[in-house]
């Protein structure tokens, strides 16, 4: 199964926040992860952040994590989503990868679905449609 995360979620699991970080790792396990040049620079800008306060040694095992286990996407299509420019990048490695799911917590989203075939859920729907362990 081929699924794209949002840097939403990536940002979530790094703050500890449950849901997301066992949706994350257990996509990192079970999936094939998929992120394009673009949204990897996204995942290392957004958790340098300073204002984010995310603990280091964290910060660094997910970079880690990250750099390891994610599938390189070459994105051939331009995606036009004028709602939030800055998330085009996650819908077209979805369309050049032909991905499963999205999973994000932006609300935006919600928009861009008939644009692609790419199922675009949220953590609590992930975590329900493949029963993950609570």
């Amino acid at each position: 199964m081929k699924v794209i995360i949002d840097t939403n979620i990536l940002v979530s699991a790094a703050l500890k926040n449950k849901n997301p970080e066992r949706v994350v790792l257990w996509v990192a396990s079970e999936c094939e992860w998929l992120v394009s040049v673009d949204i990897l620079a996204e995942y290392q800008e957004v958790l340098q952040r300073q204002r984010l306060k995310i603990n280091l040694e964290r910060r660094e095992r997910l970079l880690n994590l990250v750099q390891v286990l994610t599938l390189r996407v070459k994105v051939d299509v331009a995606v036009d989503f004028p709602r939030d420019r800055k998330d085009a990048k996650f819908l077209a490695c979805a369309l050049s990868a032909q991905a499963d799911y999205l999973i994000t917590g932006d609300a935006d989203y919600s928009e861009a679905q008939s644009l692609i075939n790419t199922k675009i859920v949220s953590v609590a729907e992930f975590i329900n449609l493949f029963q993950i362990n609570k």
